[in-house]
C-alpha cells in the first residue's frame, strides 16, 4: 500500500521533472516567483495594481523591435523591451507632471499605443507564430542562455529590492516624512518602476507580455485575504506563486495544456478560493463578522 501510494507520488509529482525541459522551466518560474509577488504587493499596497498590467503591454514593442532585428535573441529581445518600459514610464510620469494629468490614466493611454504599436511590429516582420510566441511565451521552450538571464535578473530585483525596502515601505505610507529624511520619493518611485519592468522584461520569455504580471499580481492579491501584514503579505505571495508555478507545470505536462496559461489559472483558482474563503476581507468573513454581532444580540 505505502509503496503503491509512493510511486504514485513519485509518477505525478517528482517524475515529470527528471526531464531537462522541464527542470529548466522548473527553475525559471521559481526565480520569478520570488522576485515578481513582493513588487505585487508594493503595487497592491500603493494602489497601483492595474499599473503592472499597463507596464506588461508597454514592453511589447521594445521586445518586437528586438524580434524583428535579431529574431528570437532573448537578449535583445529583453533589452529591446527593458528600453520600451522605461521609456513609456518615464513618458507617462512626464505627461502627468506637465498637464496635471493623472499617472494611471497617462500610463493607460500609453499601454493601449505600445500594445498596438507592438502587435503591428510582429505581424509585420513575423507570423502568427511569432506574435503567439511574444504574446503568451513557452516557458518549456526556456534554453539555458534564458535561464540565466532570468535568475540574474530576479536576483538582482531582490538584492535591489532589499536596499530599498524600508525607504519603500516609507514612501508607502508616509512620503512626507521620506522628504523628510532628505530622501526623494519621486526616486524611490522610480527605482520601483524600473524593477516592474526588469521583472516583466524577465518574464516575458515564460509567460508572454501578456501574462507575465499574472505571477506579479495574483499571489499578492491572493495573499492578501489571509494577512494584514506586509511581512505575511510577502512570504505568502511568494509561497504562493511558488505552489502555482510548479502545480501549473504539472497540470501542462500530465493534462498536455498550456503550461502559462496552466500556471496563471491555477493562482487565479487560488484568488478565487481566497476570496471566499480567507480569514480576512473574504465572503466568509464578511459573513462571519455579521452573525457575530446577531449572537451577541441574542445572547443579552
Amino acid at each position: 500500500m505505502l509503496e503503491s501510494f509512493l510511486s504514485l507520488i513519485h509518477t505525478w509529482l517528482i517524475a515529470p521533472f527528471s526531464y531537462s525541459f522541464m527542470e529548466r522551466a522548473l527553475v525559471a518560474s521559481m526565480a520569478l516567483s520570488l522576485a515578481a509577488p513582493p513588487l505585487g504587493v508594493f503595487l497592491m499596497l500603493r494602489g497601483m495594481s492595474l499599473i503592472g498590467d499597463a507596464m506588461s503591454h508597454a514592453i511589447l514593442p521594445g521586445v518586437a523591435l528586438g524580434f524583428l532585428l535579431a529574431g528570437f535573441s532573448l537578449p535583445a529581445m529583453s533589452l529591446g523591451g527593458m528600453l520600451s518600459g522605461l521609456l513609456v514610464a518615464v513618458m507617462a510620469g512626464s505627461v502627468s507632471q506637465l498637464t496635471g494629468h493623472r499617472e494611471d490614466s497617462a500610463m493607460a493611454s500609453f499601454f493601449l499605443i505600445s500594445l498596438a504599436g507592438g502587435v503591428m511590429l510582429v505581424s509585420l516582420g513575423g507570423s502568427s507564430v511569432d506574435l503567439t510566441h511574444v504574446l503568451f511565451g513557452s516557458i518549456l521552450a526556456v534554453d539555458s542562455t534564458a535561464l540565466l538571464l532570468i535568475a540574474a535578473i530576479s536576483t538582482l530585483i531582490v538584492i535591489i529590492l532589499a536596499v530599498i525596502f524600508r525607504a519603500l515601505v516609507v514612501e508607502c505610507l508616509d512620503p512626507l516624512f521620506l522628504r523628510g529624511q532628505g530622501i526623494k520619493g519621486g526616486m524611490v518611485h522610480g527605482v520601483f518602476l524600473g524593477l516592474v519592468v526588469l521583472n516583466l522584461t524577465a518574464g516575458f520569455q515564460t509567460l508572454g507580455t501578456l501574462m507575465a504580471v499574472g505571477l506579479m499580481m495574483l499571489p499578492a492579491t491572493t495573499a492578501r485575504f489571509w494577512s494584514t501584514r506586509l511581512e505575511g503579505l510577502m512570504v505568502l505571495s511568494v509561497l504562493i506563486a511558488l505552489v502555482a508555478s510548479s502545480g501549473g507545470l504539472l497540470l501542462s505536462y500530465h493534462l498536455s495544456l498550456p503550461s502559462g496559461p496552466a500556471i496563471i489559472l491555477l493562482a487565479g483558482c487560488a484568488y478565487l478560493l481566497s476570496a471566499l474563503f480567507g480569514r480576512h476581507h473574504s465572503l466568509t468573513a464578511r459573513l462571519r463578522r455579521r452573525a457575530t454581532p446577531l449572537s451577541n444580540s441574542l445572547d443579552h
